[in-house]
């Protein structure tokens, strides 16, 4: 269970975990919008060389497991894949930037068509630049849009299609009045800013943002504030970017102790609250909303993958089974320029394994997720995650 606010002595760690990004300036991508003369071209019949780029031998802790992971999950989509065969080759890059762009050249000198990978946003980006002048997409693992566009696709799931998920919910349920509650730091701000966009794109009614540092008297310092911008507002839902890792337990308890609460101002969240389950136990959580992968695909991938390898995958693990997944059903289209830009960017998108997704044209994704509510302590899914890009939920 979850420290008391009391306890806490310092400020609150940094996010991690699923919805971590890494932020840098850097040198923008090539756009590719014909395959290049060694990067996407195919032939039906022949092998499609992939490249998968990982973390492996990386000083920082969990990343051997996280590319363990990626690796079996990847191998788990090439056994999947009907008609098509992959030429699946696998290079360490330590985590390190300038490791990773000499990976990402060593594979186009290699043959590979389409890299996945890397991890990290400075390394994808340092990868895809590496190779744009081949023709070579790059899908990485990363959910950092400062680098999408040009030859690098992100994989991971993106702020902005999650909070685009929720708000456009809110409105439909008559949650139209959306305040944001945000820390002051990077992922925060990012983490704002998309469901600001959010706001706007669903037809719902900006209500005003609090921004709070993160610390123990930053958390607390902010509640005030909150019931006042509410109140002032006559906000009827408030929109938190806080991880269980960080303040959302602490406001789970202190909003309703100044009468913010579930059933006055719908509590939704831009993080699982799924994640640690324990979070589940929150009575302030009871009622509130977040968005989640479809259930029924993500545990079918889940029991596949701990049967083949007696471990459960690691929450990233997905990414690199949905990036076969693409390569795959593009490659068996038989088409010479399958993995070139205006293939991959389809807008049929693609089965993976949490679900549909698709890669828009500036190098994000969007995927369909299922609207999730906090009940008696357990996950309920009151919005089914769409199963095509032409139903609800987009």
């Amino acid at each position: 269970m979850f420290a008391v606010l009391s306890s806490i002595r310092k400020p609150f760690p940094k996010l991690v975990g699923i919805l971590s990004l890494v932020w840098l300036a850097a040198c923008e991508p090539i756009a590719l919008t014909t395959a290049g003369a060694g990067g996407g071209n195919v032939k039906l019949g022949e092998p499609v060389k992939v490249a998968l780029l990982l973390p492996r031998g990386s000083a920082i802790d969990g990343d051997n497991t996280i590319s363990d992971s990626l690796e079996n999950a990847a191998r788990l989509a090439v056994a999947d894949l009907q008609g098509v065969e992959i030429d699946l080759r696998v290079y360490a890059t330590a985590g390190d930037v300038t490791r990773a762009q000499t990976a990402a050249r060593q594979a186009v000198a290699d043959g590979a068509q389409v890299i996945l990978g890397p991890l990290r946003a400075e390394s994808a980006n340092a990868a895809a630049v590496a190779v744009a002048a081949d023709g070579v997409n790059v899908l990485a693992f990363s959910n950092n849009t400062t680098i999408s566009g040009g030859n690098l696709f992100l994989l991971g799931s993106t702020f902005q299609n999650t909070a685009n998920r929720l708000a456009d919910y809110a409105k439909r349920s008559g949650k139209d009045r959306i305040l944001i509650v945000h820390d002051e730091e990077i992922g925060g701000q990012v983490g704002k800013a998309a469901i600001t966009q959010a706001i706007a794109r669903s037809g719902a009614t900006f209500a005003g943002a609090v921004g709070y540092e993160r610390s123990q008297q930053g958390v607390t310092s902010a509640v005030q504030r909150i019931k006042a911008a509410a109140q002032a507002s006559s906000a009827n839902a408030i929109f938190m970017t806080s991880t269980s890792d960080a303040a959302l337990p602490f406001y789970a308890q202190m909003l309703p102790d100044v009468g913010i609460n579930n059933t006055n101002t719908q509590f939704i969240g831009l993080s699982r609250w799924d994640v640690p389950a324990q979070t589940l136990q929150l009575s302030g959580l009871q009622g509130g909303w977040f968005a989640m992968p479809d259930p029924t695909k993500s545990t079918q991938f889940a029991e596949r993958f701990s049967s083949a390898y007696s471990t459960p995958p690691h929450p990233l693990a997905g990414l690199a089974y949905d990036g076969i997944a693409a390569v795959g059903a593009l490659a068996k289209s038989g088409k010479r320029d399958a993995l070139s830009t205006a293939s991959l960017t389809q807008g049929a998108g693609f089965q993976g394994a949490n679900g549909i997704f698709r890669f828009n044209p500036d190098g994000t994704n969007e995927r369909g997720l299922a609207i999730a509510q906090v009940q008696d302590k357990k996950v309920v899914i009151i919005d089914q995650a769409p199963k095509s890009f032409s139903g609800a939920g987009f």
